[in-house]
């Protein structure tokens, strides 16, 4: 019977306030918290006697095996990860290399992926169908992200962009403007989240054309409306579909 413990934690942006009571409480029962130093930096002013692991960006896989490694000494570990555990989180890498450990349980905890809180921030503009699309092109090639840029576009979807620029990755942005606008107009309503729950929040509603000319960064989330989106008062809205809104 599996005696040890490994919890996958999706923290949201990183303050206490925004996270799942769940996430809290698992934070305040473990005895370890794993994490890039970033994630584990924002958690360590609400748990400061917690014995951390923390890695840098590109150390996913070893930041994994620390952590199971700990859990399978006996002691329970939370792999904490900024929004939600399960989206372009650790869940899937740890429940993977989770077999080499067949003692320790595995157990996955929620949060809010920057999509629901950016969202929130910006009004309402997943009411209808949407999808979530990495502009990183470190494990994904790009030729896969213009297909699915193109599909997404295609399909009349709202569409949330993550990942949108880096240092080493500038005019990522610009770039997918331009896919995009291969079969939407220039004044598609679109939104950007930055700093979501965080110190410097900022949201701002623009055109297409003007998101094609925005300094984003990997604090940024990007939000292309469908064809039925709408700027009101300053909030990105999206139709469902009922009578009111035709």
């Amino acid at each position: 019977m599996k005696n040890k413990k490994l919890w996958v934690v999706g923290i949201g942006p990183g303050k206490i306030e925004e996270m799942t009571v769940r996430a809290r409480d698992v934070l305040a029962e473990c005895d370890v918290i794993a994490g890039y130093t970033v994630y584990c930096n924002l958690v360590m002013p609400y748990y400061p006697e917690k014995d951390y692991i923390s890695t840098p960006m590109m150390q996913e896989e070893k930041r994994v095996q620390m952590a199971l490694e700990r859990a399978d000494e006996g002691f329970e570990v939370a792999l904490i990860c900024s929004g939600d555990a399960g989206v372009y989180g650790m869940a899937g890498l740890a429940l993977a290399a989770s077999k080499d450990y067949p003692q320790v349980e595995v157990e996955v905890v929620p949060g809010v992926t920057a999509a629901l809180s950016g969202a929130a921030l910006l009004g309402a503009p997943l009411i209808h169908d949407f999808c979530l699309i990495s502009l990183s092109d470190r494990l994904t090639p790009m030729e896969l992200i213009e297909k699915r840029l193109r599909a997404a576009a295609d399909a009349d979807m709202v569409i949330v962009l993550y990942n949108p620029e880096s240092k080493s990755r500038s005019g990522y942005l610009a770039h997918a403007c331009d896919i995009l606008m291969e079969k939407l107009p220039g004044d598609r309503v679109c939104g950007i989240a930055k700093n979501i729950g965080r110190d410097g929040e900022v949201k701002e509603i623009m055109t297409l054309e003007k998101l094609k000319e925005y300094s984003a960064d990997m604090f940024s989330t990007v939000f292309i409306g469908n064809s039925s989106t709408q700027n009101i008062d300053d909030f990105m809205v999206t139709a469902r579909g009922y009578k009111s809104e035709q």
